[in-house]
């Protein structure tokens, strides 16, 4: 599957300093310290999360409003610690984030809308979660063929599969696991250009809501693809894991959560 190419998802450590003397205030109107961050709602979080939505009001009135619009403040709030609580930034992102959704048109997506390409069985959602508490999110590379398939109905489904493994995060979790099963992988199934949009789907939509990524059994031919992917991946590059199916067994899944290509 493939992707158009993404810049590089960039998430720094933070240097903390504490200075002997400083009359500076803990927070500034575009800043947000890092342990407030995580600490749960706080003056300053609600203070950025406003600014940002008056900011988006103002000067982009046209986007829409409701969930995932330019007043969800969860959304804003997601957006504003991606972009480690810079205002700018976050506005920037956000703006692109909710005109790709109305025009993609993802509140409309559904399972008979993608009816078609899942019936392939080139990627699902599992029913049940990681031994972390993690959705998971796995690609059968073996059943795409990107010289049949729609490269806009295999979008599709892969946002529509997002969404619904989002919608399966237990509450205090945030991240979901990607599985690409890589066994039986041909030169038929190569696509760089839809790997490369998984990621930036992740990267400007979905930000930190990939966890891991798990390249399962991947053969020889595969390594002169992901030589080429991994630059344009970037930082991401880091989430990803190569293992067997051992791997996936022992440290990823109960025998009752395992899924079913992976069973014996």
């Amino acid at each position: 599957m493939a992707l158009r190419a993404c810049p590089a998802l960039r998430h720094p450590i933070i240097p903390i300093a504490f200075p002997t003397v400083s009359r500076k205030p803990l927070f500034t109107k575009r800043s947000f310290s890092v342990h407030s961050s995580i600490s749960g709602p706080t003056e300053a979080r609600k203070q950025l999360v406003l600014e940002v939505k008056k900011q988006l009001e103002r000067d982009h009135p046209s986007l829409p409003i409701g969930k995932n619009g330019r007043d969800d403040e969860e959304m804003i709030y997601w957006f504003l610690k991606d972009r480690r609580f810079d205002v700018e930034e976050a506005v920037s992102k956000l703006t692109k984030a909710i005109k790709w959704r109305y025009e993609f048109k993802v509140s409309e997506l559904s399972e008979e809308s993608v009816k078609g390409v899942a019936d392939t069985g080139k990627a699902y959602v599992l029913d049940s979660l990681d031994v972390n508490g993690r959705p998971v999110l796995v690609v059968v590379a073996s059943k795409h063929f990107p010289s049949v398939h729609d490269p806009i109905e295999n979008e599709k489904l892969c946002t529509f599969l997002i969404e619904k493994a989002l919608d399966k995060l237990p509450p205090g979790k945030e991240e979901i696991l990607g599985i690409f099963d890589l066994r039986g992988f041909g030169p038929e199934n190569a696509d760089l250009k839809f790997l490369t949009f998984i990621f930036d789907a992740f990267y400007y939509y979905y930000p930190r809501r990939l966890g891991q990524v798990l390249f399962v059994d991947a053969p020889f031919l595969f390594k002169p693809i992901w030589q080429l992917a991994k630059p344009l991946l970037k930082s991401y590059a880091s989430l990803v894991k190569f293992c067997s199916v051992e791997t996936v067994k022992s440290e990823y899944f109960t025998e009752e959560t395992l899924p079913a290509g992976f069973r014996d």
